[in-house]
């Protein structure tokens, strides 16, 4: 279980924070200095530099977007004008993916974050460009939904595995869905009906909350309040539920860590997401009160499942089931160790998931619910707090990686083991590092009293 520290404050990681930035900034520019983009976008490293992995191309927003996260950051605006270039360069494929379920990934990091500052007032208002970027957003948003798979109590969106497979990690990246619809846009089918991208994206949550996330109420014989399934199989002729399945953790009846992040941070993050809503969007659900319950129940469910199940340090290992867990006596009474011979620790997965903390703790203290919150809000400056120093932080001037210890595909055996290790470590994620990046300016705003960080940025 993680330990607390409750008398941390944000203001406490600034000396952290600033080194953090400093680390970054070197980081980028070595990516940008030796990286071939001809073989693809980077996604993971080896000995220490990023390569490819061919399986989907969803880590190319992040590369793009860690510049635009570091110009807010820091004021760089040589990194804002790369970001900006790149972005028109290289998005727009991504724009248009209809392979993919990742929308939210790529195109929120890049387009999004470029509107989000522009809507700050943090870089200078220019329509042409504004409409640029919400076009991107829109169209983002209308190829997400459909990906669209009925089911018997609403639908989801479907991954690259096909019309029966409901990811967790898609909870996520339904920003794209968010902001499409704030942006006033819609789906026309093939019979030219219009569909709504706001009740695609309540029917995909409410897919993941009542699919993807236990509750401890006897579902099944695994069944332990606030564990995720990476994936939920359904039978698509008639719509019914069918089995929990994984592609990158141990078991279906078993927690791939990285999962419960980004169901963690993606309803946090839809929570407040739907308190900007105007009164009555959400009537045809049931109304804010009864959307709102069952989307707080799932977010509340997998942030404790976290701090219960993930080591005193606030780092998890790669899937809770893993099978060489047992071999680490009282792994979760101490710091994880990520040179262990036995299972890798993740952490990607708190890189992930302290947003999750940080955004439900920060959400329940706004609607009056102090002591909660404050679990939850300590339990991520905790996670990340970890996070800005060694083991995890890269010092290594070699090293293209900023946040090091990262698992892409455990089962695959696609992550590298270092010579005299016997399991993958000290190696490098696109998106980990991104989404330490978004954690850190997250925690940084909230230091310095500059708006909160959100996807869809401030309210009209």
């Amino acid at each position: 279980m993680i330990e607390i520290k409750y008398d941390l404050q944000p203001s406490d990681l600034s000396t952290k924070i600033e080194r953090f930035w400093k680390l970054s900034a070197e980081k980028i520019r070595l990516i940008e200095a030796g990286f071939d983009p001809a073989g693809g976008s980077p996604v993971v490293t080896v000995r220490g530099k990023y390569t490819t992995r061919a399986w989907t191309e969803w880590t190319q927003g992040f590369q793009f977007g860690t510049m635009i996260l570091q110009s807010d950051a820091t004021g760089d605006e040589s990194m804002l004008r790369e970001a900006q270039r790149l972005t028109v360069e290289r998005m727009a494929s991504h724009v248009s993916d209809f392979g993919v379920h990742d929308h939210g990934f790529n195109n929120v990091s890049t387009y999004g974050n470029l509107r989000r500052l522009m809507r700050e007032d943090r870089i200078p208002f220019n329509q042409d460009q504004m409409d640029f970027y919400e076009l991107a957003l829109k169209v983002s948003g209308a190829v997400q939904a459909r990906r669209w798979t009925p089911i018997r109590d609403g639908g989801y969106i479907y991954s690259f595995n096909g019309p029966h497979s409901l990811f967790v990690d898609t909870i996520r990246s339904c920003r794209s869905l968010s902001l499409a619809h704030l942006l006033g846009h819609r789906l026309a089918d093939e019979t030219g009906n219009s569909v709504s991208l706001l009740t695609r994206m309540v029917q995909h949550a409410r897919a993941t909350a009542a699919y993807s996330v236990y509750y401890g109420e006897g579902r099944d014989s695994y069944d332990m309040r606030g564990r995720t399934a990476h994936e939920s199989i359904f039978n698509v002729e008639n719509g019914v539920y069918r089995c929990p399945g994984t592609q990158q953790g141990y078991s279906p009846f078993s927690t791939w860590t990285r999962g419960l992040a980004w169901a963690m941070t993606g309803f946090a993050e839809e929570l407040e997401f739907l308190a900007i809503l105007e009164d009555g969007e959400l009537e045809s659900f049931g109304g804010w009160e009864a959307v709102e319950e069952w989307m707080l129940k799932a977010a509340t469910a997998t942030c404790d499942f976290y701090i219960e199940q993930t080591p005193g340090d606030g780092i998890p290992y790669w899937d809770t089931g893993a099978p060489g867990l047992p071999q680490l006596d009282g792994y979760l009474e101490r710091p994880a160790d990520p040179y262990n011979p036995e299972e890798p620790v993740d952490s990607s997965a708190a890189a992930i998931g302290v947003q999750g903390l940080l955004r439900l703790g920060h959400y329940l203290q706004e609607q009056g619910r102090e002591e909660a919150g404050r679990k939850y809000f300590q339990a991520g400056l905790t996670v990340l707090d970890r996070l800005l120093e060694e083991p995890y932080l890269s010092t290594d001037d070699q090293h293209q990686g900023l946040i090091l210890h990262s698992v892409y595909h455990r089962p695959n055996g696609w992550d590298y083991v270092p010579d005299g290790q016997q399991v993958p470590c000290g190696e490098s994620s696109m998106w980990g590092d991104y989404h330490a990046r978004e954690a850190v300016l997250y925690v940084q705003r909230l230091i310095e009293e500059h708006p909160y960080l959100t996807f869809f940025g401030p309210a009209e």
